[in-house]
């Protein structure tokens, strides 16, 4: 069996800091921190998903107002030992070209679209982590049926329970005033 890669052992009994991504030259290119541990896709990107990501790109930044910056594939800090990588946000600050993280209290948005590899993930794991960071809105996209036939789960956050309560399932067209007034082709996303 191979040795581990010097990148893959922890600096400390704990565990990864967010800090620590920035210093793993040849980690894979979509490496995220969750509770101290590394989490990187080592499958290939399905069609569909890299379409809808690069689609929810497209479309929010057109209809963002002034003020919101939207990017896709960038992680977030959301405390020390966790900092994810959203399939698409939106954000309060526009960070610098050499930056590689935002920080959750300036996200208004985090999408997820849904792979077979990181379902667990997108549909449990990050959404809890992002309502406890204070995120306040949160969509989980989905291929329903495999055969690029997608949904919209849209989530707003509870102040009270800091957890997302479901706003709605969208499946033709989207329509939503917050975080900002939205409004696309759900089922276009893939077209």
């Amino acid at each position: 069996m191979a040795e581990l890669p010097e990148w893959m052992r922890p600096p400390r009994p704990e565990g990864w800091l967010a800090e620590d991504l920035d210093n793993l030259p040849d980690a894979p290119r979509h490496t995220e921190l969750i509770d101290g541990a590394l989490v990187f896709m080592m499958s290939p990107q399905r069609n569909w998903h890299r379409r809808v990501i690069n689609a929810l790109d497209r479309t929010l930044h057109a209809q963002a107002p002034e003020g919101i910056e939207v990017n896709s594939e960038m992680t977030v800090r959301l405390d020390k030992y966790n900092r994810p990588e959203p399939d698409v946000i939106a954000s309060t600050v526009s960070i610098p070209p050499d930056a590689t993280q935002y920080e959750a209290k300036d996200i208004v948005l985090a999408v997820e679209v849904v792979s077979p590899e990181s379902a667990h993930r997108d549909k449990a794991v990050k959404p809890h982590k992002y309502a406890e960071a204070g995120i306040r809105h949160f969509w989980r996209v989905e291929d329903e049926d495999g055969n690029a036939s997608t949904a919209i789960h849209v989530y707003e956050l509870d102040d009270m329970t800091r957890t997302y309560v479901p706003i709605g399932i969208f499946r033709d067209t989207l329509k939503v005033d917050l975080p900002f007034p939205i409004e696309l082709d759900v089922q276009g996303l893939y077209g």
